[in-house]
């Protein structure tokens, strides 16, 4: 039985998310978007079982008479039309699938939610997402967790500019991030911490890096651990440097501030060129009680682009393309909850790289460093006693 479904947005994940969707031939696709290149570019790559609308996707009424008739909604725009698709979502009996990360608008998703006679699952993809994921599956191997450490970071290879960085993915959500309030678990008590604030060093595989807070990357992990955990918290990695000149511009030069990010955005995309020659960068530590002795576990692993059904998909469109569409498939297959707000954590670590999709995380390669022991063979995690 096939599965409408229809994805709003055909930028660079929502091209990523066509092509994993479409070739499977479990989904009848429709894509929505304002921008008639994207839609042109859709068309030319000749995804099978797609088909293109131009739209306006801020305009309420026309996402209500798009999602009608359609069993899954996947967006793939920026946070701020989430409360738009969602409402629609609910409004049309559609399972809801995002991939944002900001808080105030999942915290809208949430509040829709609770009543719905369908499923609504936020924060889909890599951080929030699949890290989301990892660490609690890790987390749970533990009798009595003391920290937890998420750290991701979508690199350039071959990093050539002063920022050291290269755009992968939406750059409203990469300002949202780098600009909106943190969340962190400290000495077992829920606080919000400022962005680009506690920065640390580390290296992987002879490689330095930095990592710095950023919003929204723990997803729904603090309430579903608060009480139970002494630290837990999420940064963004970045090559060392990189941090500092963000701060320049966020802070010192004020385009952090609501009203001017439309200005860094046109600066950054104007000039700092996009590329597919990423990597990204996942690792989790977790420390804790176990069997009577104080233990730690990591998970870390390297994710570079690659050719998908003959498309090469850089490392961060996969990776979160892969994410949204694990967590469609385990909806729809009804692995997942079918009605109400659904976690990404509630996903098993099992069954998320058991899915078609969520295998392209398992096909891997193994980073090792200095920030702590990491190391993975298919995914069994070394034990490190401290």
């Amino acid at each position: 039985m096939t599965t409408k479904l229809i994805l709003l947005g055909a930028g660079k994940i929502g091209d990523a998310i066509l092509n994993l969707l479409s070739h499977t031939g479990d989904y009848i696709l429709t894509v929505a978007d304002r921008d008639p290149q994207r839609l042109e570019y859709v068309k030319q790559a000749g995804f099978p079982n797609v088909t293109t609308i131009l739209a306006d996707i801020s305009h309420a009424p026309t996402v209500t008479k798009l999602i009608s008739g359609h069993d899954v909604t996947l967006s793939a725009c920026p946070y701020f039309l989430t409360p738009v698709i969602a409402a629609a979502a609910k409004a049309a009996h559609s399972h809801y699938f995002d991939l944002t990360e900001d808080v105030e608008s999942t915290r809208f998703v949430k509040s829709i939610a609770d009543d719905s006679t369908t499923a609504f699952v936020p924060q889909c993809g890599l951080a929030p997402g699949f890290i989301s994921i990892v660490a609690n599956d890790v987390a749970n191997r533990f009798e009595t967790l003391h920290d937890v450490k998420m750290r991701v970071g979508a690199l350039p290879t071959f990093p050539s500019n002063a920022l050291k960085y290269n755009l992968t993915w939406s750059t409203d959500g990469l300002i949202n991030e780098y600009c909106n309030p943190c969340e962190a678990i400290v000495d077992g008590t829920l606080r919000e911490t400022s962005p680009l604030e506690e920065l640390e060093h580390f290296s992987l595989d002879g490689i330095d890096y930095e990592a710095f807070n950023t919003s929204g990357g723990l997803g729904t992990l603090c309430e579903t651990w608060q009480g139970r955990i002494q630290n837990l918290d999420y940064k963004t990695v970045r090559y060392p440097g990189h941090r500092d000149i963000v701060k320049i511009l966020v802070r010192d030069l004020q385009l952090g501030k609501l009203e001017r990010r439309p200005i860094l955005k046109e600066v950054l995309e104007t000039s700092i060129p996009i590329t597919k020659q990423d990597v990204v960068l996942t690792f989790v530590s977790v420390s804790g009680m176990r069997d009577g002795r104080l233990e730690q576990e990591t998970y870390a692993k390297k994710t570079y682009s690659q050719y998908v059904n003959g498309q090469l998909l850089s490392a961060i469109q996969l990776t979160t393309a892969a994410g949204i569409c694990a967590m469609v498939d385990l909806v729809v297959t009804g692995v997942l909850p079918q009605s109400g707000f659904v976690r990404q954590e509630q996903a098993t670590l099992a069954d998320f790289l058991g899915n078609r999709f969520g295998q392209y995380y398992a096909s891997h390669v193994p980073a090792h460093g200095g920030f702590a022991p990491a190391s993975n063979t298919d995914f069994k995690q070394l034990k490190a006693v401290a």
